[in-house]
């Protein structure tokens, strides 16, 4: 009974509500991997690459690029990996800057804008997070995180930003970014995530899929229909998949434009961001490429603000 009174009272709640529990799960949620000492981790890593060198060069991305998902309880896994063809050093060379990090996670429609501020031995980002349409900071959620540049060596990087607490109830929030060299002056990354959620979240989550979530899948084909076509992942699998593929592709396009004049690269960013994304429209299109644009191009300059006066 107690249950049934739950579920009413979600039902009834207001769409916005929903959209923010739903970017709450969009952007949080992910991998649940330990994170292992370093050189461990650089070693499972390179094993991860020999052992998945025929999914890098055959694959539904067309790209050498591939994820795996899971789901267990109330916890949904996902992993992205994939081939960047930039030097290791060039990978690390960004990603060591937390500053670039708000640059690249702010690609994601769902995140209207990101601050940067260096502690010792440490960085601290807050994330705005709020709806696929054009908002101001102020009418965000905020997600402050730790930075951390856990191991920086000659052949392996590991970076972890953690939040304890974020939207609706969920906590111990993980971000990892992993690399490692190849050959070809190319490099191997690894992109994951955690989180522990709530059950007040996952039953608000179970009506957002039902309703405003009804129709979106992810990568993962979980079988055919009756004439033959592939049946993707919906729910939160589903979701956590293609936001992890959103932060995939939005490092890449920052790798992408930094041969380019500076003043030219936040525009190329975003487009060529929604180019990657749109190839995958079963998964990835929701919106008009020209109002992702007009509305990141707004945000940009409030994130620009925002860290200006906060310096």
């Amino acid at each position: 009974m107690n249950h049934m009174n739950q579920v009413h009272k979600i039902r009834n709640l207001p769409k916005y509500f929903l959209f923010m529990v739903a970017a709450a799960l969009f952007f949080s949620a992910g991998s649940a991997s330990s994170f292992e000492k370093p050189r461990q981790g650089e070693d499972i890593l390179r094993d991860t690459y020999h052992r998945n060198m025929a999914k890098l060069e055959t694959n539904s991305f067309g790209l050498p690029l591939f994820l795996e998902s899971f789901e267990h309880d109330d916890r949904v896994h996902v992993d992205v990996y994939g081939i960047f063809d930039y030097l290791f050093s060039s990978v690390v060379n960004v990603l060591k800057v937390p500053d670039n990090w708000c640059d690249i996670v702010s690609l994601h429609p769902n995140i209207k804008a990101c601050t940067s501020r260096e502690l010792p031995g440490d960085g601290l980002l807050t994330f705005y997070i709020g709806r696929k349409v054009y908002q101001t900071p102020e009418e965000a959620r905020q997600v402050v995180y730790h930075y951390r540049n856990v191991d920086q060596q000659q052949g392996y990087l590991d970076i972890i930003l953690s939040a304890d607490a974020g939207p609706f109830g969920t906590k111990d929030h993980r971000m990892r970014f992993e690399a490692v060299p190849l050959d070809g002056g190319r490099t191997f990354v690894h992109v994951s995530y955690a989180y522990s959620d709530s059950a007040a979240l996952r039953l608000a989550g179970k009506v957002y899929f039902a309703t405003l979530g009804w129709g979106k899948v992810g990568f993962t084909v979980t079988g055919t229909d009756s004439s033959g076509n592939p049946v993707y992942v919906g729910g939160p699998r589903g979701a956590i998949e293609r936001n992890a593929v959103r932060y995939y592709f939005a490092i890449q396009s920052y790798m992408d434009t930094l041969r380019y004049p500076e003043k030219s690269r936040f525009s190329m960013r975003i487009s060529d961001w929604y180019d990657l994304t749109a190839r995958y429209r079963k998964q990835l299109l929701e919106q008009d490429k020209n109002d992702y644009l007009t509305f990141k191009t707004k945000e940009h300059m409030r994130q620009v603000t925002l860290q200006t006066a906060g310096r």
